[in-house]
């Protein structure tokens, strides 16, 4: 067995009690990245060399009756959307394919200071435009359960490395899903916190703050107990983040041992306008029933949520062309971005006032109706995604069920409206559908229960725990 086959907390702990060196760790991963990665291509950049420094320095001042951090020695995966200082940040960009990062984000300065050595940058489709990873620079990502399908996106690349056992655990950013559909996709844990939960500070090669609040950091791990771990690091108010929330009074790691109180459920199918493959809610359908069998009273919903798909992409669209409309990477080079995203966000960008306004009285219309359900229940279960994972260079299905997509973004039907509405969610492995596939169960909450959230999933994690793998000949 390697090390890579145990979780953060458990690497941390034997770290910190010197049975293993961080040097170990480190080299365990950095073997695994070499055994595994050429079939997968998770990661796109590896550094080797300064995690190894890195690791050495830990060694040293674990040696000297040091207190290095929770994450002492613990590999860490980096998503290319994300500044690690001194490693390329591409965005997965043919544009800025040589930019490279002056300083961390606040995120990684975080998971650094605690500790935890980076190994590496993990592939993205361009500007994590899409739920499936791939992008000019670096090619295609692979799902490690089977080569021909995606491991999702946009952080297919942290998903990747994460079902394949590179590392414990790797930084993700969901602006619409991007964080949960790639850990359904593979079978983890992704958890996306409540808005403002982790500092988002503005991406330093374009350098302008966020205006569509819509992009939450989270982990994706192969378990809860990791993720928790990796919030109480990097939760907390930073000044470069006014949308930040300060740093909650308890650890999120220690509260899952506190025992759930009987909650009472709303479970949703399809939030009134999604279709879902029948071998995925069947298996979502049994993960529910989980909930049940703790004493939980689980109610199935009737409810039709207002249909924000559209409002998601649209001002997502023109915000990112207004990060790069006038770059001096991009203005005058609409040639090296994809195609397809660039006129994406070009159309966006044609956006009226009134429009935008149309699509944020849309997305009042969700928070009333998420105000009226969390007020009668204290999780919201639905599916994750509608089907399993697709090609992995896609397309997107053109049909669900036997039935034509109307709109492609009910791809990720159940994804969006929690990034509309900022509330926390997370992705469980419910089970595999008829392709033999993952699928997943996603347990919302009101915003600022992260807490709930990380308990609930724990609760089932202990039900039903994802102790299965892919497979390597290595």
């Amino acid at each position: 067995m390697s090390l890579m086959d145990l979780s953060a907390v458990e690497l941390a702990a034997l770290v910190r009690g010197k049975e293993v060196s961080a040097v170990e760790t480190t080299m365990s991963a950095l073997e695994r990245i070499d055994a595994r990665n050429a079939s997968l291509n998770a990661f796109v950049h590896v550094c080797a060399d300064r995690a190894l420094d890195d690791a050495r320095g830990l060694d040293a001042r674990i040696a000297g009756g040091e207190d290095v951090g929770a994450l002492a020695g613990v590999p860490l995966g980096v998503k290319d959307l994300e500044d690690v200082g001194g490693l390329p940040t591409t965005y997965g960009s043919v544009a800025f394919r040589d930019h490279i990062a002056e300083r961390d984000s606040v995120e990684v300065a975080r998971l650094r200071g605690a500790g935890a050595v980076v190994i590496g940058k993990t592939n993205t489709p361009e500007f994590g435009y899409t739920c499936f990873t791939k992008n000019r620079v670096f090619g295609t990502t692979h799902n490690p359960w089977n080569l021909e399908h995606t491991p999702g996106g946009s952080s297919g690349g942290s998903s990747a490395a994460i079902a394949a056992r590179m590392v414990p655990f790797s930084t993700g950013s969901d602006g619409g899903g991007s964080v949960r559909i790639p850990a359904c996709y593979v079978g983890a844990y992704g958890f996306k916190p409540t808005f403002g939960r982790i500092p988002v500070g503005p991406e330093e090669a374009l350098g302008m703050q966020r205006w569509v609040d819509t992009v939450h950091y989270g982990p994706i791990t192969r378990t809860v107990r990791d993720a928790a771990l990796f919030l109480d690091v990097t939760a907390g108010y930073h000044p470069v983040d006014p949308n930040s929330l300060p740093k909650p009074e308890r650890a999120y790691l220690s509260s899952l041992d506190d025992a759930l109180p009987k909650l009472k459920i709303g479970f949703s199918r399809d939030l009134g306008y999604a279709t879902v493959e029948p071998g995925v809610l069947r298996e979502v359908e049994a993960a529910v029933e989980v909930f049940r069998g703790l004493g939980h009273e689980v109610v199935d919903l009737d409810i039709t949520l207002p249909d924000t798909g559209y409002a998601w992409a649209f001002m997502c669209g023109a915000e990112d062309y207004g990060h790069l409309a006038g770059h001096p990477r991009a203005k005058g080079h609409e040639e090296l971005f994809e195609r397809s995203y660039w006129e994406g966000i070009k159309l966006a960008a044609n956006l009226t006032h009134e429009q935008i306004a149309g699509f944020q009285h849309q997305r009042a219309d969700l928070n009333y109706a998420l105000a009226d359900l969390f007020s009668q229940f204290d999780l919201l279960l639905t599916p994750m995604l509608p089907t399993e994972a697709f090609g992995a260079k896609g397309p997107f299905p053109k049909e669900i069920a036997g039935k034509p997509i109307e709109n492609p973004i009910h791809v990720v039907a159940f994804a969006y409206p929690f990034n509309l509405s900022g509330h926390p969610a997370a992705t469980v492995r419910a089970g595999f559908g008829d392709k033999g596939l993952p699928v997943g169960l996603q347990i919302v909450a009101e915003r600022h229960r992260d807490d709930l959230v990380l308990q609930a999933s724990a609760a089932f994690e202990r039900e039903r725990p994802a102790d299965v793998w892919p497979e390597f000949a290595d």
